[in-house]
């Protein structure tokens, strides 16, 4: 064990050190950040332990008032950040200093462009507030002690920011954090009681825990007036700089927009402002307070669903949890908030959270609330909705399959890309759809596909285009699961273009069933042929009515998987139920017409091989055996040479 004399050297992580060398390079456009971001990890140090100490009271000993201090030196160059929360352990700064223990660190890195502007965003999303210390100093001083632990178990942490950091025990009798900063000659102007005051109070002014500074009062002069006032010197005492009350708990009215999104930045680390939120408070049998935010951007760790994501979590005012995962589904995992009920008990654990009928109640009411937010927003702003729908669109998605009670909610919510502009943008709902449906259309077609273009190019669509019925380009992985659980929308059935017999109904007029039933009969020995030939390949080979253009393409039955959730699972490993398609031969595209007229069985059976392979890569498809397909064409364009 390293003695107190002796530090230990360690190196940061890998990602800590490509991370602080862009701090330190000043990509946080405003360096004032830097003390909104350590005075938030110190409320977070006091919620948590005023959490443990409902259930250990003795953490508190003789100290039970929990506040924040900010202190600077102007000779020394220092900035001094202190509160008296819950501290940490040699093993836990270890791990929160000299690593990012978030998940989606990799992504983030591999999103960063260069760009100071756009990094630094993306700097903010992540949420590493801690680093931002580095924005203004040169040297970075940690001291603490968890809460509990005795004297001669205090850690000091020290680093440049460059490749390593330096870690010790020292004695500490004071449980908590105490960062020291060493500030740069160029960030000299934040060794300023007015200024820092003023960034106090411009970002921290809603932290539940007083901030504290030390300021100079003059006692007033005693004595006669005909005698000269003594002088006294000041008194240096402690003065709260922020109004430290709970936002939320205050009324709508007394509120501004500032306080809101500085509430924002404070619960979610993001640097950004919201994009809306909604402040609400339920009387009644259940009593709580919700504040919601809609961010503005997704965060790196978006679509893994082990991530920290969920509510703060407050008992009359009284922090209890950071992410409580139990009042919101996994689809609304974007959301940011706090909510502070008074019908829970202040002992409240994670086991009954998820068993308690009040936090189902209260998990509800807030998705109603967050679904009638967004409803309001599409309503109102369709531009301002599109920016949440690019960012969020495919998580909202998840909820037609989670959230059964509120599916027709969430489907109303929903935007696709369509054959209506054959544009890569999600603009359409669902009423736009039915508003542009052809008489006598009594279904909502759609179409699944592995990306856009192969979507829009798919040989299924063409005789919808010709008829002019419009069908939804489904190209998010997620489309399959939502088709799968969203059946139908307001009375009509959704109906993939490229499952089962194609049926129109009223839309196909009685000439073109005639002609059908004609070209079945013409055609009746070829089919029996090329399903002798593709019988390992094929479950059945009939006369398509779907074709315009292309001569043949592939159709899956109407239970069956889509050939692209076939690719999404066997990428994930799944064991898949055997299945083979149907082919479907266009009887007026001339390769079939020659396919008739052919004579030769060989040559019958390379150019029905050749079909099936096109209608398979059509489809996005991957081939079992793309050497022979090669081989077939490659042997066809030399007989046309």
């Amino acid at each position: 064990m390293t003695t107190k004399s002796q530090p230990e050297t360690l190196g940061f992580q890998a990602e800590v050190k490509q991370l602080l060398h862009l701090v330190t390079h000043s990509l946080y456009g405003n360096k004032e950040i830097f003390l909104r971001e350590l005075i938030s990890n110190a409320s977070d140090a006091n919620d948590k332990l005023r959490f443990e100490a409902l259930s250990d009271n003795a953490l508190y000993g003789n100290d039970g008032e929990l506040k924040i201090w900010v202190d600077f030196d102007e000779d020394a160059k220092t900035i001094t950040v202190k509160d008296n929360g819950i501290g940490m352990s040699r093993e836990e700064i270890i791990e929160h200093l000299g690593t990012i223990a978030k998940s989606g660190t990799r992504e983030f890195l591999s999103n960063l462009t260069g760009d100071e502007k756009k990094d630094s965003n993306l700097i903010g999303q992540f949420g590493v507030g801690f680093y931002s210390a580095f924005t203004v100093a040169d040297k970075v001083t940690v001291q603490s002690k968890r809460a509990g632990m005795k004297a001669d178990q205090g850690v000091m942490w020290e680093s440049d920011g460059t490749g390593e950091y330096s870690i010790k025990n020292v004695d500490r009798s004071e449980r908590g954090t105490e960062i020291t900063l060493h500030v740069k000659d160029d960030a000299k102007e934040f060794l300023n009681r007015w200024k820092l005051e003023s960034v106090i109070k411009k970002y921290s002014d809603h932290i539940l825990w007083p901030v504290v500074m030390k300021t100079e009062v003059f006692p007033e002069s005693e004595g006669d007036d005909n005698e000269k006032p003594e002088k006294k010197e000041p008194k240096i005492e402690d003065k709260v700089v922020n109004s430290a009350k709970a936002l939320w708990t205050k009324s709508k009215s007394d509120i501004t927009d500032e306080e809101y999104k500085e509430l924002y930045k404070h619960v979610s680390h993001d640097f950004d402002e919201p994009l809306l939120w909604s402040h609400n408070k339920v009387e009644g049998k259940l009593q709580y307070t919700s504040l919601l935010y809609i961010p503005k951007h997704a965060p790196f760790d978006l679509y893994m669903r082990e991530g920290q994501h969920g509510l703060k979590l407050y008992v009359q005012r009284v922090f209890i949890m950071d992410d409580a995962k139990q009042l919101l589904p996994m689809y609304l995992r974007f959301v940011r908030g706090i909510v502070d009920s008074n019908d829970l008990p202040l002992n409240v654990s994670r086991e009954i959270l998820q068993s308690s009928k009040v936090i189902n109640n209260i998990k509800s009411g807030i998705v109603k609330r967050v679904l009638d937010m967004l409803a309001k927003l599409a309503e109102s702003d369709s531009d301002k909705y599109q920016e949440f729908w690019k960012q969020f669109g495919n998580v909202l998605k998840e909820g037609t399959a989670e959230d059964y009670a509120n599916k027709d909610k969430i489907a109303k919510l929903l935007r696709f890309a369509t054959t209506h502009d054959d544009k890569e943008d999600q603009l359409t709902s669902f009423d736009d759809y039915i508003s542009r449906m052809r008489e006598g259309q009594d279904a909502i077609y759609y179409i699944t596909a592995e990306n856009f273009l192969a979507a829009k190019n798919s040989p299924h669509l063409e005789i919808f285009r010709k008829k002019g019925i419009e069908v939804l380009l489904l190209s998010d992985r997620v489309d399959e699961w939502l088709v799968a659980n969203l059946t139908e929308y307001e009375g009509k059935q959704l109906k993939s273009v490229a499952k089962g017999e194609l049926n129109v109904g009223e839309l196909e007029d009685a000439a073109e069933k005639e002609s059908q039933k004609q070209a079945e009969k013409d055609f009746e020995s070829v089919i029996k042929q090329v399903q002798e030939v593709l019988k390992e390949k094929a479950k059945e080979v009939r006369i398509t009515h779907r074709l315009t253009d292309s001569p043949a393409c592939l159709v899956m039955g109407e239970t069956d998987l889509s050939a692209q959730m076939q690719r999404i699972m066997q990428q994930a490993g799944a064991a898949l139920p055997e299945s083979k398609p149907t082919l479907e031969l266009n009887p007026e595209h001339p390769l079939i017409v020659k396919l008739k007229d052919e004579q030769d069985d060989e040559r019958f059976a390379e150019w029905s091989n050749i079909l099936f392979d096109q209608a398979m890569l059509a489809e996005g498809g991957k081939l079992d055996d793309a050497a022979s397909f090669v081989k077939r064409l490659n042997k066809m364009l030399l007989e046309l040479v």
